[in-house]
């Protein structure tokens, strides 16, 4: 993996004081000597040789090694390069670098050889010299990676978090929308349903007309409790009693039938259940969902009809829920218009349920049936 980030300004001038006073130092020593003016002439090219690493780390490094085998003044630069490639370039490259390197110096030890040390030791140094070299770069190299790495990780991690609280919220707000329309479309369209009484017998007895008017009260006085009860069950947690109460299920079945004959629906039920209190509470609470938005729709869009309830099912077997109704007449107005989005939660919902969910519109009638698992 090699890294092409542009060299930071202060690596650009340390590189540059560092080599200057090491190529000074080196040559310091050389002097006086019939080879000082090839020294100086290879000091130059080792220091253009030295910043030329921070930008390509290889070729620099091979150049400054190549100069370093004709003058020790270019071993500095040689060195540094050896250790540059180790940082930033994979372990094979460094190590042909470093074995080039010691090679030029094995040549510049038999050529020039130090009076002061045999070519042996001399030898043994330089191999240790670059040897730590190569295990310091690739260690900070390492490092480096796992540094980058880790940051990486940690990126993703946020994101993935971010995008679960994102998930989270946007399921949150499916539920919500679900249980605000199959509580209010229920609900409200039985406020239609006397409010429109209202409007077409304006001459009923004023008896009548205040009956309608407090069952209009009453409804929408129902409908904001009822929207304050999901708003504050969505918000609990679900091992919390205090609140709203539990949510309707199967137990509460009479009395949502009992307020759509109120409201001049007609309503036959069959209820063919061994027993509701062994259904799963989750399969009671869609059933209740299920009966509601029959009944909602068969009030908004077939007002006047009469509707067939059946419940059929035991544990061991799934629980079928099927509404019928006839059509409308073709002069009938709806009730209310609606928005064709509960049919496409309820089925959402009987799904997250385990169960299945049709609906089919004939000449003859309109049936929505319902299968929910009921485990034995």
């Amino acid at each position: 993996m090699s890294e092409t980030r542009s060299p930071h300004p202060f690596a650009v001038a340390g590189m540059v004081l560092g080599m200057g006073v090491l190529t000074t130092v080196a040559l310091w020593g050389q002097a006086g000597r019939p080879t000082w003016g090839l020294d100086v002439a290879i000091a130059v090219m080792s220091l253009a040789a030295a910043l030329a690493q921070l930008w390509w780390p290889v070729h620099g490094a091979l150049a400054a090694t190549l100069l370093a085998a004709f003058s020790p003044v270019a071993t500095p630069a040689a060195t540094a390069g050896a250790l540059q490639v180790a940082q930033r370039r994979r372990l094979p490259v460094a190590a042909a670098v470093t074995a080039v390197g010691m090679a030029a110096h094995l040549v510049q030890g038999l050529w020039r050889p130090n009076s002061g040390i045999s070519l042996s030791w001399w030898w043994l140094l330089i191999c240790a010299a670059y040897g730590a070299l190569l295990g310091w770069g690739a260690l900070a190299r390492s490092r480096r990676a796992l540094l980058t790495s880790l940051r990486e990780r940690a990126d993703r991690a946020e994101a993935e978090q971010g995008r679960r609280i994102a998930e989270a919220r946007m399921a949150e707000r499916r539920r919500l929308a679900r249980e605000m329309h199959d509580v209010l479309a229920h609900r409200l369209s039985l406020v239609a349903t006397h409010a429109g009484a209202l409007e077409y017998r304006p001459d009923s007895s004023p008896d009548r007309l205040a009956t309608a008017a407090g069952v209009v009260r009453t409804g929408v006085h129902q409908a904001l409790e009822e929207l304050r009860q999901v708003i504050t069950l969505l918000r609990e947690q679900d091992d919390d009693p205090d609140g709203a109460g539990p949510l309707p299920g199967l137990a509460d079945l009479p009395d949502l039938i009992a307020d759509a004959r109120r409201a001049g629906q007609s309503v036959r039920l069959r209820e063919e259940v061994a027993d509701t209190a062994a259904l799963p509470p989750a399969a009671s609470r869609t059933a209740y969902r299920v009966v509601q938005e029959g009944l909602t729709n068969a009030r908004k869009h077939a007002p006047g009809q009469p509707v067939d309830v059946l419940l059929r099912g035991a544990p061991g077997t799934p629980l079928l829920i099927e509404i019928r109704n006839p059509p409308p007449p073709a002069e009938a107005v709806p009730l209310a218009p609606g928005s064709g989005l509960g049919l496409v939660g309820l089925t959402e919902r009987v799904r997250l349920a385990g169960g299945q969910l049709d609906h089919q519109g004939t000449a003859a009638e309109f049936r929505l049936q319902a299968r929910l698992p009921w485990p034995a």
